[in-house]
């Protein structure tokens, strides 16, 4: 009797486990996704942190949700935003952009973060290295201080002739400081004036198109900011409009109008955060995990946009492009 007794105990037993462990596999992950763009243009980047997190075999609904925050360009509603997601406990914050996510981390010293196309996140103070981050903040960087120069290189063969270059940036992005000293130091090498101008709000677009028109300027450089790449459209149109060739860091502002772009791709960086998503899922820690730096960069040029400004686009710098949208 007392084996039988044993034995139905031992069953009960395992069916308890079997029952626990079930429970725990079931657990969905909440992963809370902020950005200071809105939805419509950070779509095609969402949809690569989607798929490299399906390549990871996670199912959004069966072991992983997403909760998304947009700032709609503005930077100030982002405390508010990682607020909400705290609140909400998610496990782990997903970031584009380095206003962001150091709105994130205001929010949280506990809850992972991970962003991607930050800026220099050593100097703007969310890491204490590349290397070894040292807190609940890891991820990719767009630090890349050679390409800046690249940008004015390219700028200055479309243009034999230039000479006064406007730089467009958002003062409130703390990126902006020591991506201007990098623009300045290439420009001295390259004998070109510069002339800065800081639109905080998509609404002092016009007003900065209004000043670079005052002082003459022969192109534009735009600086790397998350509320720029929302409002990608209105500052190509308003290039084209005042016929300035412009230069930026995301590809798809040359797909959207704009002249050309030289930066890192930005949809590997997307992609590749859900490989820290999986890291951190799994037991490891952002202080311990490397900011990486971009690899892989992309030329685009708009030959319309060309067209359209009455430029000729040489030959040689056509057959270095990634792609010439046509």
């Amino acid at each position: 009797m007392s084996r039988k007794i044993a034995i139905f105990l031992m069953a009960i037993a395992i069916l308890a486990f079997a029952h626990s462990a079930g429970a725990q596999q079931a657990k969905v992950y909440r992963i809370g996704f902020l950005s200071v763009a809105s939805s419509s243009p950070m779509l095609p980047r969402v949809e690569e942190f989607r798929r490299g997190l399906r390549e990871l075999g996670y199912v959004e609904g069966q072991n992983i949700a997403i909760e998304y925050r947009w700032g709609e360009g503005i930077d100030e509603r982002l405390t508010g935003l990682a607020a909400e997601l705290v609140r909400l406990k998610v496990d782990i914050m997903v970031v584009h952009g380095v206003v962001a996510t150091l709105a994130a981390r205001q929010a949280t010293t506990t809850i992972p973060i991970v962003c991607f196309a930050c800026g220099d996140a050593v100097s703007t103070g969310l890491v204490e290295s590349l290397a070894r981050p040292g807190g609940n903040v890891t991820g990719q960087t767009l630090l890349a201080p050679e390409a800046i120069g690249k940008r004015l290189e390219l700028l200055k063969e479309v243009i034999p002739g230039l000479t006064r270059v406007a730089v467009l940036l958002n003062s409130s992005n703390p990126v902006s400081g020591p991506e201007l000293r990098e623009t300045e130091t290439a420009a001295r090498s390259l004998g070109l004036q510069l002339q800065s101008l800081s639109v905080t709000d998509p609404r002092g677009f016009e007003s900065a198109f209004s000043s670079m028109n005052s002082a003459r300027a022969d192109a534009l450089i735009v600086l790397s900011d998350a509320m720029f790449f929302g409002q990608r459209g209105q500052i190509a149109d308003l290039a084209t409009a005042n016929r300035l060739p412009a230069i930026s860091w995301f590809g798809d502002f040359a797909k959207s109008g704009g002249l050309m772009s030289y930066g890192p791709d930005v949809l590997a960086m997307a992609r590749r955060a859900a490989t820290y998503v999986d890291k951190i899922r799994n037991g490891a820690k952002p202080a311990d995990l490397p900011i990486e730096q971009p690899t892989r960069f992309e030329f685009m040029i708009n030959l319309k946009t060309a067209k359209a400004l009455g430029i000729t686009i040489p030959p040689t710098l056509l057959v270095r492009a990634d792609e010439v949208i046509e």
